[in-house]
């Protein structure tokens, strides 16, 4: 225990953080691409009723938000 709390065998490289952005990264796309698709599977009938129109929407909005939070991590990570 007290070896990994001081910390001196072990070395940090930072892969961790670009496995990370990688995984949101790509997380972000296949989410951006299901909201494409699913908004316009039935853009025929634009309205709120509409779910998949409703359901692709939130898509594309949650993966803009998946890519900022990996991109911050990354910035966060790259400062120390």
């Amino acid at each position: 225990m007290s070896k990994m709390m001081t910390g001196g065998q072990y070395h940090y490289d930072g892969s961790e953080e670009k496995r990370l952005f990688a995984v949101m990264n790509l997380m972000a796309w296949i989410a951006l691409c299901v909201g494409i698709v699913m908004s316009l599977w039935n853009v025929g009938h634009f309205s709120d009723e509409n779910l998949t129109l409703m359901l692709g929407i939130g898509f594309m909005v949650g993966s803009v938000f998946i890519y900022t939070i990996g991109t911050a991590i990354r910035l966060a990570h790259n400062r120390k």
